[in-house]
């Protein structure tokens, strides 16, 4: 399995070399106001793609805190719940143990 990762791996790297290589030629990026960017097309295109990236991950970065807040929300309310549980649970064993052992009778010194 470790070698078909690597071979596919050293796929991808090869393809992406020969397109850096075949894309090379220098392009011109224009901004306003008349400025100019000369860059390889790989280098432009590179940029862009990691642009794009960043610009994702920024975007969901506000959904992702969200999830997470909302994560220990439920987290804390499901502790509370449990050991809300655990207490009822106890009280209720105990409830069982007194049952079982029946009422309480004083200890006297004096027999019958």
């Amino acid at each position: 399995m470790r070698s078909l990762v690597w071979l596919a791996r050293i796929t991808l790297f090869l393809l992406l070399l020969g397109f850096a290589v075949k894309n090379s030629d220098p392009v011109v990026v224009q901004y306003y106001f008349g400025q100019e960017w000369r860059a390889p097309l790989v280098f432009v295109l590179f940029l862009s793609l990691c642009a794009g990236a960043v610009l994702g991950i920024v975007a969901s970065l506000g959904q992702i805190f969200r999830q997470r807040r909302e994560i220990l929300e439920l987290k804390r309310e499901l502790r509370s719940i449990a050991s809300a549980r655990a207490q009822v649970g106890q009280s209720r064993a105990d409830a069982g143990l007194n049952a079982q052992i029946g009422p309480s009778t004083p200890v006297s010194g004096t027999g019958p």
